[in-house]
């Protein structure tokens, strides 16, 4: 008597999805077995897709088969048992081999001849082309979605899937509160740690209950889709759903987190005012602070690199006083202050080029337009010369992305503008005033009011040979590199419009 093992099998989507599902399959096998009079030893069942080969229970299957255990296999359709040209052939060999001697399937006929063997090879053939078209129609349907700016994936913290529409919508549960945390890291007071302790205190959880893992944190501090863009496999697309922050807030947060990302050590309370402020000139490492105390009782805080390098062999082995630093810090305030009888012609001069706006306005709306369709052509002519194999697909998709980001910023300075118009002027008028207030920071001894305004208006802060230097941000680095003794009433001058909004 021919033995047989039923065999059930659907894939691992949604149950809505499929033909039948297991336990209607086995229902249906076991009355057709009792119909037919067949003798099952064994049932199989899994929940595993058949387009590629290894799957568990039916590999185990044909093993005892192998072994002789059962000499035929029912199911419902032959696409159950394979979906791939190698689990078929490997039923069809054990056909040929005669360790199957009867398959039986209720929608299907078939028997151990050439012309039975034929007919089930086509069957399993059909099978696969109907996983392979499918495979198509899915990738072409993702094409058009990322076509309309829709990313075809579920949706990151602050957005949730809309099933109606098939679109990523807003949740209005989360949405003001992710946006609150990203506004919080761009400031650069968080770390990684803190943040995610300001995010469980907002109610930004895991499924679990617990503080999101910093892995997934920073994978939302590094998610362009939160400015309006996302990626698909390694390559940024625009995108048409809300955006919950700018571009230019999203760059302020990745340059928060290369500076604060990494998790810190607590430090003792050692009250070093400058410890983080600078790196050393010579290696690009920190320079840390010491606290020397001298035989007399006198205690001295000495600056100095932190000499951790590997691969360069740091000449810097000054220690600089903290009296030194903080004077050099004073100086270096002074030098981008405004005094107080410059104000007024500032403001003056900034009142006569208010007459003149409009035509050098339009002129600058028109330049950030023309920088908008020169990197359009370049992503054109990008994607030519990765169609026409120029490019292999990392650099194409590194290229695309750098080009995408900037031409996001363009586009949202411009917006910015148009929706402002002669914004710029008022915010020419608050730097003056802020560049006349930093007059009398150094005069108020408040060291760390000094170290916030340098770490605002400047980067690059790093000692070399006891000196400290600042490359000064936009609009600060037109006072910096204005001599004091040359801004005489003839030579006095504006920056340029296009600093102020650039620094905005």
């Amino acid at each position: 008597m021919t033995k047989y093992f039923i065999y059930c099998r659907k894939s691992s989507e949604d149950e809505e999805r499929q033909v039948l599902s297991i336990e209607a399959q086995l229902q249906e096998l076991r009355d057709f077995a009792k119909q037919q009079n067949l003798f099952v030893v064994k049932e199989y069942y899994e929940s595993k897709t058949a387009k590629e080969p290894g799957r568990e229970i039916f590999n185990e299957m044909l093993g005892e088969i192998e072994k002789g255990t059962a000499q035929g296999i029912l199911a419902w359709n032959p696409d159950r048992l394979a979906r791939n040209s190698i689990d078929g052939g490997r039923v069809i060999y054990l056909v040929d081999t005669q360790k199957i001697v009867a398959l039986k399937f209720p929608t299907f006929w078939f028997e151990p001849t050439p012309q039975g063997k034929f007919m089930l090879s086509v069957a399993f053939g059909q099978a696969k082309y109907y996983t392979d078209n499918l495979r198509e129609n899915i990738l072409r349907g993702i094409r058009q979605k990322i076509r309309r700016g829709e990313l075809s994936a579920k949706a990151p913290l602050g957005y949730f899937n809309e099933p109606r529409l098939r679109t990523i919508e807003p949740d209005k549960k989360t949405f003001g509160k992710v946006k609150e945390a990203l506004r919080a890291f761009a400031t650069g007071e968080y770390t990684l740690t803190a943040i995610q302790r300001k995010m469980f205190s907002l109610g930004l959880v895991g499924k679990t209950g617990k503080p999101l893992h910093l892995a997934s944190i920073e994978h939302i501090l590094t998610n362009p889709f939160y400015y309006g863009h996302f990626q698909y496999r390694g390559e940024v697309h625009p995108g048409s759903h809300k955006p919950m922050i700018s571009k230019k807030l999203f760059d302020q947060i990745q340059i928060a987190l290369v500076q604060n990302g990494k998790p810190r050590k607590k430090r003792g309370p050692k009250n070093f005012q400058f410890l983080g402020f600078a790196t050393c000139g010579v290696c690009g490492y920190a320079i840390t602070a010491e606290r020397h105390i001298k035989k007399s009782g006198l205690k001295f805080i000495y600056y100095r690199c932190t000499h951790k390098s590997k691969t360069i062999d740091c000449t810097e082995n000054r220690f600089l006083r903290e009296e030194v630093l903080t004077e050099q810090v004073k100086n270096l305030c002074q030098k981008v202050s405004l005094p107080d009888e410059w104000r007024e012609k500032f403001l003056a001069k900034l009142e006569n080029e208010n007459k003149e706006s409009r035509h050098s306005s339009d002129l600058f709306a028109q330049n950030l337009r023309d920088q908008i369709s020169v990197i359009k052509i370049r992503l054109e002519r990008l994607m030519d010369a990765y169609l026409g194999e120029a490019l292999e697909l990392p650099e194409y998709q590194e290229r695309k992305n750098a080009l995408m980001a900037e031409k996001k910023t363009l586009e949202e300075k411009l917006s910015d503008f148009e929706r402002k118009g002669n914004h710029w002027l008022e915010l020419m008028r608050n730097w003056i005033i802020e560049a006349n207030q930093a007059e009398n920071l150094s005069k108020q001894e408040n060291l760390s009011r000094m170290r916030n305004f340098l770490v605002d208006t400047g980067s690059n802060r790093h000692l070399a040979a006891g000196i400290l230097a600042v490359d000064f941000k936009k609009p600060w680095d037109f006072l910096a590199k204005t001599n004091a003794e040359a801004r005489s009433a003839e030579a006095i001058s504006l920056p340029k419009r296009g600093s102020i909004l650039m620094w905005t």
